[in-house]
């Protein structure tokens, strides 16, 4: 496989402005070691503009740079459920046959895009908790209560924030493609 240099610059960015945006100073302590974070909505923008592969690079590298800054070491296993949710999300694009590249964002594409990241939020982040309980022998009732409370937080997060900016994305891109179609 290999990746256009423009893909590897948006990866880059993406995973810095995830990583950053993940630190404990940016998020919201919601539980035990589970803090709700902003930078869930650069993953989600990241994935829906530039497909899955994109989105889980951008999470499982972004979620890697924030343990390591954050100094709490690397768990690795929510480092692969970031890069899952990222994944998951990313679908996005293909499942809405690209309508938002034609400046399209109607009501049902705002639900997909909130199913999605309830989905990737609950297999990524379930997967995470799954193999805490089995690798790290953390209490199941402990991840469990993560993955609730991840899941939850992150969707309404993702999908406030993202209302806003895909809808703000699919005007741009609509103005755009007015143009094209006169020119």
């Amino acid at each position: 496989m290999s990746l256009s240099a423009k893909t590897v610059v948006l990866i880059a960015i993406g995973a810095a402005l995830y990583g950053i945006g993940g630190l404990p100073m940016f998020g919201i302590p919601v539980f035990a070691n589970t803090t709700l974070k902003p930078a869930m909505a650069v993953l989600a923008l990241f994935a829906v503009l530039f497909g899955p592969l994109v989105g889980f690079l951008v999470g499982f590298i972004g979620h890697w740079v924030t343990d390591l800054f954050a100094g709490w070491g690397v768990w690795f296993t929510w480092v692969l459920g970031s890069g899952i949710v990222g994944m998951i999300i990313g679908l996005y694009p293909k499942l809405t046959r690209e309508r938002l590249d034609k400046g399209l964002f109607s009501k049902l594409d705002f639900t997909l895009f909130v199913f999605l990241a309830f989905l990737g939020n609950v297999i990524g982040y379930g997967t995470s908790a799954f193999l805490d309980s089995v690798l790290y022998a953390e209490p199941f009732t402990k991840v469990l209560a993560q993955l609730v409370i991840i899941a939850a937080g992150n969707t309404i997060l993702i999908a406030v924030v993202g209302h806003f900016i895909l809808t703000s994305v699919a005007k741009r891109k609509q103005q755009s493609y007015n143009l094209k179609e006169a020119y």
